[in-house]
């Protein structure tokens, strides 16, 4: 398992995965997509021992979006026009799902500008941490594109309609303080402490009961878009599973013994 555009490490429960581009400002391209993808896949496929996963950008920013100068906004189709569509389908996308399905709790840290997908990737943390010199940017209207890898989808949901839209269409940095204002993160830090921060929640979360945390990561964003009958639905069928799991007895005995639970992850 020999990376070059990423670093890897797996300590105590927690897998962090740095984008490892900083001459770069850690923009993406296919060969990094690639190495992220195959670390994350580490996780999903029962290879890697973590219970949670840390996503942070080496040296002064988590992350610039596409890398334009090796074609990471699309590819030619023969001798017509771009498509800017096709990373988007083969790479970016299939990360960002990828990260949406993990089996155990998912923090970023969010180091200096998070721009285009770098901003989706940092966002779709369960537990968003920033450092005081972080930035959210949507700069795609600055080169005629839309926004994509799911911000479309994201940011409204967090900021609501107003806020996603003037965000995007103006393509206005949006400060570490006004994300934390608008709901966009989950708290910001002095820079030297953020992954101090990032790594102290990741390991609450790695000693958790992580079948309850996945099922309370995937409900959130499923109940989202469903009616409140449909959510009720849902929280049943997820209580039923939890409460079948060898963490949920450990909790209760943990209770009634007044001392604190050891959670397996199972």
């Amino acid at each position: 398992m020999g990376f070059k555009h990423i670093l890897w490490d797996e300590a105590d429960g927690v897998a962090t995965l740095t984008i490892n581009r900083p001459d770069r400002l850690n923009s993406l391209d296919m060969d990094v997509l690639a190495e992220m993808i195959e670390a994350v896949d580490r996780i999903r496929d029962g290879l890697s021992p973590a219970r949670c996963l840390v996503l942070t950008g080496a040296g002064r920013g988590f992350s610039s979006g596409a890398d334009l100068s090796s074609g990471g906004a699309g590819a030619a189709m023969g001798d017509g026009p771009v498509d800017a569509g096709k990373v988007l389908e083969t790479h970016f996308n299939v990360l960002l799902e990828r990260l949406f399905a993990l089996p155990v709790p998912f923090v970023t840290a969010v180091n200096g500008p998070a721009a285009g997908a770098g901003c989706s990737y940092a966002l779709a943390g369960d537990i968003i941490v920033a450092a005081k010199s972080a930035y959210f940017l949507q700069a795609f209207v600055n080169i005629g594109l839309v926004p994509d890898v799911g911000s479309t989808w994201m940011l409204p949901r967090m900021v609501g309609r107003a806020r996603a839209t003037r965000m995007m269409m103006l393509g206005e940095r949006i400060p570490a303080e006004l994300a934390y204002e608008w709901g966009m993160v989950s708290e910001v830090v002095e820079d030297a402490d953020l992954l101090p921060r990032a790594q102290a929640i990741a390991g609450k979360l790695a000693k958790g009961p992580t079948r309850a945390l996945t099922l309370i990561r995937s409900g959130i964003r499923d109940c989202l878009d469903r009616t409140l009958t449909e959510a009720l639905m849902l929280e049943r069928r997820n209580q039923m599973a939890a409460g079948r799991s060898p963490d949920f007895a450990e909790g209760v005995q943990a209770f009634l013994q007044k001392r604190p639970a050891e959670f397996s992850g199972k």
